[in-house]
């Protein structure tokens, strides 16, 4: 008998098994994915449509509702799931903020109440900036979107990109997330 830890299984793995029905595998890769999530999605969801939903409990929602059709999903490579996911969430949020614009507002303004909210420029400011590093990704080749994806919103360290991106060392996925940041910027600063 093996006394060896076991290494945790990949979500290669984990979805393969999920696809076929194993839905502990299913639990495991909605563990897995949903800390990461969070964190991108958190501060993205602005003030307006908070007041109607929470950000955790879009990501939740739409991170159930996505593994929920996990058995159409074509996996291609490590972190695609995730690249997958990020993308509903994401799409989620735009959903959000549409339906969020076109309801009017519950109460009446109340006047020498300051509002602590930000104000339209720096919202616009905000929105702008992400909206340009949204397209300057999509320009970049599809391994060094995953890089910056993975490292900048994901928070995934150095040794978990070396694994997801198959790079031979820790050092190699340090240097293949320096030179998509790089472009990344150089994307962003051209676009200007």
């Amino acid at each position: 008998m093996d006394d060896s830890p076991s290494e945790p299984a990949s979500s290669f793995e984990l979805l393969q098994r999920a696809q076929a029905g194993d839905r502990a595998a299913l639990d495991t890769l909605l563990a897995r994915h949903l800390p990461r999530l969070r964190r991108w999605a958190s501060g993205r969801l602005p003030v307006g449509a908070r007041d109607f939903v929470d950000t955790d409990d879009v990501v939740q929602e739409t991170l159930i509702r996505a593994l929920r059709h996990i058995d159409t999903f074509d996996y291609r490579r490590e972190g695609a799931l995730q690249a997958y996911l990020r993308q509903a969430v994401r799409n989620r949020i735009v959903d959000l903020v549409r339906r969020a614009g076109r309801r009017a507002p519950a109460d009446e303004l109340t006047t020498g109440v300051p509002d602590q909210a930000s104000s339209p420029l720096e919202q616009s400011i905000g929105v702008e900036a992400v909206e340009r590093y949204e397209r300057a990704l999509q320009r970049l080749k599809p391994k060094d979107r995953e890089a910056v994806i993975l490292r900048v919103e994901l928070g995934y360290d150095y040794a978990e990109l070396g694994q997801a991106l198959q790079k031979p060392s820790v050092q190699a996925a340090r240097k293949a997330v320096t030179r998509a940041i790089a472009r990344l910027a150089r994307e962003m600063t051209n676009e200007r």
